[in-house]
C-alpha cells in the first residue's frame, strides 16, 4: 500500500505537536490512524510532556475523515470492521493519555475528523473552520465516532448534525460546544501557543484526574465502539454505498 500521508511529532519543551498529514483533505487511511494512536500511546508514557497539540497541514481542511479510497477497498464485514475500528482505537488512545490534548482546528472538518476534534480535550478553530457529518448520505452512519460527539454536543446536537448533514460554520460550532474558542486564521497559531503555555505547569495528577472525570459519562466505551465498528463495517458494503463514492469520485476527477 502506498503511503501518501504522515503522522510526526514535534517536541518543544514540554509541548508535543502531533502533526498528520494527507494529500486528499488531510484524510485518514487506516495506517494512519495507527500511526496517530501509536504516537498518543508513546506519548502518553513520556512524563516531560505535559500537552499534546493536534494539528494538520494546510489552510483548506483540518480532517477529511476517512480515506474513500479504503472504503471502497472494503470487500467483508471483517475488513470493514477493522477500518472502523482504526477510529475506535484512536478515540480510546485519546481518552486514556493522561494529559490535555489541544486541537489545533484550521479549516473544515468532516465525518471521523469531528469524532476527533469531539475526543480532543479543548479545541481552538479558525473563525473559518466548518465542520459536517457526512456518513448518512454515504449510507452508513457516525456510529463510532457519535457516542464522543454527543458526550461534547448533547444529543440533539449530533442528532441535528447527523440528519441535517449540511455545513456548519464555526459560530455554529462554538455555540454548541464542539469548538472551545474561534479566533482569526492568522492569529490561530498564536493562541493555541499561548494556551497551551498556561497548561504546562499543571498538576498531571490533577490533569489525570479529571480526564477520567471529563469521560466519566460513557461506559464500556471499549465494547461500544467495537459494536458500532461491526455496524460500520456491514453498511460500507452495501450497493448505496458503493455507489456514493463511486459517484462523488467522478464528480471530483472532472472538477
Amino acid at each position: 500500500m502506498t503511503r501518501d500521508g504522515i503522522v510526526t511529532v514535534n517536541r518543544i519543551g514540554k509541548k508535543a505537536e502531533l502533526f498528520f498529514s494527507h494529500p486528499k483533505g488531510n484524510s485518514l487511511p487506516g495506517y494512519l490512524l495507527d500511526d496517530l494512536t501509536s504516537q498518543i500511546n508513546l506519548l502518553t508514557e513520556e512524563n516531560n510532556i505535559a500537552v499534546i497539540i493536534l494539528k494538520s497541514e494546510g489552510d483548506n481542511a483540518f480532517c477529511g475523515g476517512a480515506s474513500f479510497d479504503e472504503l471502497m477497498a472494503i470487500n467483508d464485514p471483517e475488513a470493514g470492521k477493522k477500518f472502523f475500528m482504526g477510529f475506535a482505537n484512536l478515540i480510546i488512545a485519546i481518552k486514556n493519555c493522561p494529559k490535555f490534548i489541544v486541537a489545533r482546528i484550521q479549516g473544515k472538518v468532516v465525518g471521523g475528523g469531528v469524532g476527533l476534534v469531539a475526543a480532543a480535550d479543548y479545541a481552538i478553530a479558525s473563525v473559518n473552520a466548518s465542520t459536517r457529518l457526512s456518513e448518512l448520505a454515504l449510507g452508513i452512519g457516525p456510529f463510532v465516532i457519535g457516542p464522543i460527539i454527543e458526550r461534547k454536543i448533547g444529543r440533539a446536537g449530533f442528532m441535528s448534525m447527523t440528519i441535517n448533514h449540511d455545513w456548519k460554520d464555526a459560530r455554529w460550532a462554538y455555540a454548541k460546544g464542539l469548538f472551545d474558542e474561534t479566533c482569526d486564521r492568522d492569529e490561530l497559531d498564536n493562541r493555541v501557543d499561548a494556551f497551551t503555555d498556561t497548561l504546562l505547569d499543571t498538576n498531571p495528577e490533577a490533569v489525570m484526574e479529571l480526564k477520567k472525570i471529563f469521560w466519566d459519562g460513557i461506559k464500556n466505551l471499549e465494547e461500544l465502539l467495537e459494536e458500532r465498528a461491526e455496524i460500520s463495517g456491514r453498511l460500507v458494503l452495501s450497493e448505496y454505498t458503493s455507489r456514493f463514492i463511486n459517484n462523488f469520485k467522478k464528480k471530483n476527477s472532472k472538477g
